[in-house]
């Protein structure tokens, strides 16, 4: 434009550009697994959540933590010229690791709190949803790829479980490696976290763990007299709709991994 001899400055080229329908925006990030079998996988697990009969259930399970029982952070309503101070180094009370089970017909929670992610632990989760479900037809696992979770141990106890028990009978179904984003009760914690770390300011670890107690009784009391309201109510911290989907991203990083 200078060389034809109409100049331009900084503002006009700016209105120029901004005309034309461009704006800045942040680059999207694509969910993506990098398991050769995504595929497969996930069209077994729809198709088992398609045909689910009544006396059938399916579990999503994992584990949240461990974190630290300390101050955490957060937005908090303030009064003026007041401002919530948080110790960037402290000492930590204790820590926390729960290992949870979301029947996903029913939206009901499945918890109890364990010293560190192993094999024992998948097995004491396994025997307390034997006996819960026990008369359920067949109890579906889905999970992500950690080791502990599909240990050989393991296997063999479920193995061992179906060999002895008639009901109910107990079947995997994994979740492709490296697609955590698809396990729905990745969104359960991320309400969770919300509602119960963020902000909080923990006397003890028994103090916390009453809280955590309350928050998935109250829930699941919740989903009992309103089965059909998923989600969208008194809910509404968790990141998504408690269901299946491929479109979901049910991890939520930002409040799932910033409690050490």
């Amino acid at each position: 434009m200078k060389v034809k001899g109409l100049p331009l400055g900084h503002n006009y080229i700016c209105k120029i550009i901004k005309n034309a329908g461009y704006r800045f925006r942040s680059a999207k990030k694509v969910l993506t697994s990098t398991d050769p079998q995504y595929r497969e996988k996930l069209k077994q697990i729809t198709e088992i959540l398609s045909k689910l009969k009544p006396n059938e259930k399916f579990f999503s399970i994992d584990e949240f933590g461990p974190f630290a029982i300390k101050i955490q952070g957060g937005k908090s309503y303030v009064p003026p010229g007041k401002a919530r101070v948080v110790p960037q180094i402290q000492k930590s009370k204790g820590f926390l690791i729960i290992t949870a089970a979301l029947e996903l017909s029913s939206n009901q929670i499945t918890h109890f709190y364990s010293k560190k992610k192993y094999t024992e632990e998948m097995i004491k989760l396994l025997e307390l949803l034997v006996e819960k479900y026990s008369d359920q037809k067949c109890i579906f696992f889905s999970w992500d790829a950690a080791s502990w979770h599909a240990s050989k141990k393991f296997k063999q106890k479920v193995d061992e479980h179906n060999k002895i028990k008639k009901f109910p009978k107990v079947r995997l179904a994994p979740l492709p490696a490296c697609a955590q984003f698809l396990n729905v009760i990745e969104s359960v914690f991320s309400g969770m976290a919300r509602a119960i770390i963020h902000n909080s300011d923990y006397d003890s670890v028994a103090e916390c763990i009453a809280s955590i107690d309350r928050y998935f009784k109250d829930r699941n009391k919740y989903y009992i007299d309103n089965p059909k309201r998923a989600g969208k109510k008194l809910w509404g911290k968790e990141r998504v709709e408690p269901k299946f989907s491929e479109s979901n991203n049910c991890k939520d990083p930002q409040y799932l991994h910033g409690y050490k």
